[in-house]
């Protein structure tokens, strides 16, 4: 095949004169090849006028063509790859060949069937797209995967992201809340994959079954809920880049925090960073471009969506609703009637006639009971023995003045009686803070009597409501240093009858009694007197 540098030769011969003959003899070629050297601009490149089968391998093309068909049913990652598809045909068919024809074979058909695509070009405050990201975080006890929820705005490729305990639809619905406030404006199209938590059925085409909770959300901020066709990654590209960026950019070194609030306020510095950046063949900043996302976009939503899942349940004989697996106590008055559970990612709410009822920490474990002692303060009064048997009392850590009270109560007016009085404090509780409770333990030491703490209780909650409602705090000014002493019987009664004595002396001095009118002397009740007229 002749190169470049024989044409050259071969038109510098030609210049100074030689011939066609000439040139053939001297350079080797037949005169038709020189004439074609002359006459063309350029060597033309090798070509086949037919692609060369080795006569070996005709015989199986049918076989591979069915197992290449048989591919286009089968899960991606579970296709033949060529040496795959080479040793099939050596092991169970005795092809004989060599590898080469079936890899170039397989190549060309492969070729012929690959996607291609149209460009886009996506109008600013439009379009956004989600997805999730893995990483792994140093907590301080120890090395976990997080998923992370990433939003990106179609036109400006500007990011948001937020670590989730888990991929859930309250998780979902709660990242999707916090990337609004953030952005402060809402897109007009939100597109997804197909996560089961958010399309809970995939119908013919892109039609989905929505999540309730997620349609509600939709709602809400007045976003058409959009979604890819089934594994189809490539419609939506900006947020699949994104996770790239967390995972080599924002995730690298792997991150140490102390907790998922510090990851989250890092990923948030990671995304504003990204603002000053361009994306892609742009000129403009990821920021500049933004703000056409932005004044393009929804406004957001006076109100807050209440990210969270629902469920009516009933309460059992236990005090507690089931909810993902676990339990959760409400107080005994729920006891038996149907309330709603709201679910949230990190507590969930029981709630009963409109109001929350019960507040507790949400518990991503399985089988577990999630119990508050003040709601079994109730029951405990009719079931005193719960309280060295029942977990939910036994583990429960109160300061030590409490376990001191009880022993003492024990001590002097018995197990039974003693037991008795101190879940009477204990009862105390459910209206009074636990700061207020030990102050009136402290401050009734040696008094062995569940009625003397009570009153003590109320009095420290009369004397800190008193300074609130005149504008001023507890510690303000000289009141806060006065306190008063606990009421003694015997001074009541001594002073009663001082009273009653000078009053009656004041009646015979002043005003003469009438004709037929007694007068009445009560003497003190310890002493045992009555009241006796006196003529």
């Amino acid at each position: 095949m002749l190169t470049v540098d024989d044409f050259a030769n071969i038109r510098q011969a030609r210049r100074d004169g030689l011939t066609i003959r000439q040139l053939a003899d001297q350079f080797g070629h037949s005169t038709k090849t020189i004439l074609k050297v002359l006459t063309e601009p350029e060597p033309r490149p090798y070509t086949l006028a037919q692609p060369r089968t080795a006569p070996i391998f005709g015989p199986f093309r049918q076989l591979i063509d069915a197992i290449l068909h048989d591919d286009l049913t089968a899960p991606p990652k579970q296709r033949h790859t060529a040496a795959q598809l080479f040793r099939r045909l050596r092991d169970e068919f005795g092809y004989t060949g060599g590898y080469d024809q079936v890899r170039r074979y397989l190549q060309a058909q492969r070729r012929d069937r690959r996607e291609t695509f149209i460009p886009l070009d996506h109008r600013p405050g439009y379009r956004a797209e989600a997805d999730f990201g893995h990483i792994h975080v140093d907590f301080p006890d120890g090395r976990a995967a997080v998923p992370i929820l990433l939003v990106t705005w179609s036109y400006s490729n500007c990011p948001f992201a937020i670590a989730l305990p888990t991929e859930r639809t309250e998780a979902i619905l709660h990242g999707l809340v916090e990337a609004f406030a953030f952005f402060g404006c809402v897109p007009n199209e939100l597109w997804w994959d197909n996560p089961t938590t958010v399309a809970i059925h995939i119908a013919r085409g892109r039609e989905r079954t929505l999540h309730p909770r997620y349609l509600a959300l939709a709602s809400h901020y007045r976003f058409a809920p959009k979604f890819c066709m089934p594994a189809k990654a490539t419609e939506k590209p900006k947020v699949e880049h994104r996770v790239y960026d967390l995972q080599r950019r924002w995730a690298t070194p792997v991150p140490r925090v102390a907790d998922r609030d510090a990851l989250n306020a890092h990923l948030v510095r990671c995304c504003v960073a990204e603002r000053q950046f361009t994306s892609g063949e742009h000129t403009e900043s990821v920021g500049v471009r933004f703000e056409r996302d932005r004044a393009c976009a929804l406004p957001s939503p006076a109100a807050r969506f209440d990210a969270c899942i629902i469920r009516t349940v009933q309460v059992d004989k236990y005090q507690t609703v089931r909810f993902d697996h676990n339990a959760y106590s409400v107080p005994r008055r729920w006891a038996f009637r149907p309330v709603t559970v709201k679910g949230y990612v990190d507590h969930v709410a029981v709630v009963a006639e409109g109001q929350v009822v019960a507040r507790h920490g949400r518990s991503y474990a399985r089988g577990q009971r999630v119990l508050d002692p003040l709601h079994y303060l109730v029951t405990l009064e009719r079931k005193p023995a719960a309280l060295d048997h029942a977990p939910v009392y036994r583990d429960w850590q109160l300061p030590e003045a409490f376990g001191q009270l009880r022993r003492s109560l024990e001590r002097q007016l018995g197990v039974r009686t003693g037991t008795r009085h101190f879940i009477r404090v204990l009862q105390l509780l459910a209206r009074h803070p636990l700061d207020r409770v030990a102050r009136a333990i402290a401050n009734c030491a040696g008094l062995n009597d569940a009625s003397a703490i009570t009153a003590e209780v109320e009095r420290l909650a009369a004397v800190s409501d008193r300074p609130a409602a005149a504008g001023l705090s507890d510690t303000a000014g000289p009141l806060a240093a006065v306190t008063v002493p606990l009421p003694e019987l015997s001074r009541f009664d001594l002073l009663l009858s001082t009273t009653l004595k000078g009053a009656n002396a004041d009646d015979t001095t002043d005003r003469p009694a009438a004709a037929g009118e007694s007068e009445a002397v009560e003497t003190p009740h310890h002493a045992g007197g009555v009241r006796e007229a006196r003529p």
